[in-house]
């Protein structure tokens, strides 16, 4: 273990990693190295973890000139000088208040600042990297030199794998990252981000956090867990620890008080003392419990939401525009939902469009009941919301990912269309909201290309003349049915409509039915929402209104 000794204070260190046999790691088969890194083959032997560390990055696909050992031995001391490494300033890449020490010694802790310089000069297309400090100080625990940690530590930045993401070196990386964590976070946490709404008047601010918990507040014997499986299968892991790391916060801490007068110095300081509540064995079962989208799946999510940030030019660090406060008091008006309503189903819906304000497009009180209308009005709005009051004083709606001029690709024929990221809600009597079956039990859906010619019942229902070919341009990852294998009717898309009707739900029974005069309604609570009423039966509209998304920063 000597060489691998040199930057480690062992007082730190957890003891049970000095007292364990030598191992050895033999396979090279990813699933048999996926078991060994989630169950910690290597994490109870110092030496042993070095070595896979090594051996797995070693391996990484990079780019040809790729910086190594004998370039950082080169620049060192041009770049560094006589300084005093704990006094180096760091480049504005990077948290300067955020550099993790771990279990270094004070020679460790001198090395990250002058590898982390040595990088930055080396390359200089990186704008935005705050998770780069904890990455090298965690390396450094298993590195024989400063050379050989800035050499892996280049390899992993120069990864030019297109499949393979690992560390985020850009502003809009990072921030696609955290609206994409929000968005999982909206899916798969829904107690946890009903908190989040409810004590945050920026609940991106609190997701933006997501990084840091891993990579700066969780410590050492946890992140180095986390790093273990990391590097065998990439980045998905990072969502499933920190969404686990959100579940596991709101367990412990539902019903109680805040620390704090801000709930993301909650959650840090519950990360930076997690060992009094969860072990890291526990958080990485919890983690990999989760049911979570496919790697490409969230890959098409993250490029959405990358492709939402660059339509609004924010593509280096600014100032964020409080999402939360989208919906402005001030210039929000409508006939069914207050200030506080809108901005509660503003909590909802996908992050990318949370950066828009809603914009009203129809209403039955101003252009009438008229479905002609309604699709005249709503046509070229892609998302919109649909919300209704009825008579009864039930405020329901839907949130339609899928413009409504689609329905006229199935021509006469009343066609299904829509994605997996539409949903139902109820506001009064009480608030709820529904997911779509595919969303809400991903297991029933396997996602893959569905041949032309599958021949399952949802095949009949869901025919290439009723499901149209998906626009180079729309990045959702719960596109379209060839997405999934669906097996059954229960699984259709979920939209649909025609000059007789609007259907919202598909499946055994319509969840939601509008008549063409947008005067009446029912419902049938079929599986699609779990046998919940979203409303009466039956119902009378009072008043129906479209919003559409209002793009604030280009008009």
């Amino acid at each position: 273990m000597d060489e691998y000794n040199r930057f480690v204070d062992w007082d730190k260190m957890d003891v049970t990693v000095q007292s364990q046999d030598a191992k050895e790691l033999t396979c090279t088969e990813f699933q048999e190295l996926k078991q060994l890194a989630r169950q910690g083959y290597w994490a109870k032997n110092h030496s042993l973890r070095a070595k896979v560390y090594h051996k797995l990055i070693s391996n990484i696909p990079c780019r040809t000139v790729t910086p190594d050992a004998n370039v950082y031995r080169d620049i060192v001391v041009k770049i560094v000088g006589k300084r005093n490494s704990s006094s180096l300033p760091l480049p504005e890449f990077v948290d300067n208040s955020l550099v993790p020490t771990y279990c270094l010694n004070a020679e460790g802790i001198g090395a990250v600042r002058k590898i982390i310089l040595c990088i930055a000069n080396q390359f200089p297309d990186i704008s935005f990297c705050p998770a780069l400090p904890s990455v090298i100080a965690l390396l450094l625990h298993y590195s024989k030199d400063e050379a050989e940690c800035f050499e892996q530590v280049c390899r992993i930045l120069a990864c030019n794998d297109p499949s393979k993401r690992l560390i985020d070196q850009t502003f809009l990386a990072f921030e696609s990252s955290c609206m994409t964590f929000g968005d999982l976070v909206n899916k798969y946490c829904q107690a946890a981000h009903k908190l989040m709404v409810a004590v945050s008047e920026d609940v991106l601010e609190v997701y933006s956090d997501w990084q840091r918990w891993l990579f700066g507040e969780l410590p050492m014997v946890y992140v180095a867990r986390v790093f273990d499986v990391f590097l065998v299968e990439g980045y998905k892991v990072l969502y499933r620890v920190a969404l686990a790391l959100l579940k596991f916060f709101h367990k412990v801490r539902a019903g109680q008080p805040m620390e704090s007068d801000s709930i993301q110095q909650d959650i840090r300081a519950f990360v930076r003392d997690i060992a009094k509540s969860v072990s890291p064995e526990r958080l990485l079962e919890k983690a990999f419990a989760i049911r979570l989208f496919s790697r490409k799946e969230i890959q098409l999510l993250q490029m959405a939401n990358e492709k939402a940030l660059q339509q609004k030019g924010i593509t280096v660090k600014q100032k964020r525009q409080n999402v939360h406060l989208a919906v402005h008091a001030e210039n929000f008006k409508s006939e069914i939902v207050s200030v506080k309503e809108m901005r509660d189903i503003w909590s909802w819906i996908p992050e990318r469009f949370a950066l828009c304000q809603p914009l009203l497009l129809f209403t039955t009180l101003e252009h009438g009941c008229s479905l002609s209308r309604f699709y005249s009005h709503s046509e070229g709005h892609e998302p919109t919301l649909l919300l209704i009051k009825t008579t009864a004083k039930e405020v329901c709606g839907a949130y339609l990912s899928t413009d409504w001029s689609e329905r006229r690709r199935g021509g006469n024929k009343l066609s299904f269309f829509g994605t997996g990221e539409c949903f139902v809600f109820r506001l009064q009597p009480e608030v709820e909201r529904y997911e779509w079956v595919i969303i809400k039990h991903p297991e029933l859906a396997t996602a893959g290309s569905e041949p032309e010619n599958h021949a399952s019942p949802a095949a009949s229902t869901l025919s290439s003349g009723s499901v149209p070919a998906e626009p180079s341009d729309r990045l959702s990852p719960f596109l379209s049915a060839r997405h999934f294998n669906l097996p059954s009717k229960t699984a259709s898309m979920f939209m649909a409509g025609s000059s007789e009707c609007i259907i919202i739900g598909g499946g055994d029974g319509q969840a939601l039915y509008l008549d063409a005069d947008l005067n009446h309604g029912r419902t049938s609570h079929c599986n699609t929402f779990n046998n919940q009423p979203l409303c009466s039966e039956s119902f009378q509209i009072s008043v129906l209104e479209v919003w559409g998304f209002r793009d604030t920063m280009n008009g």
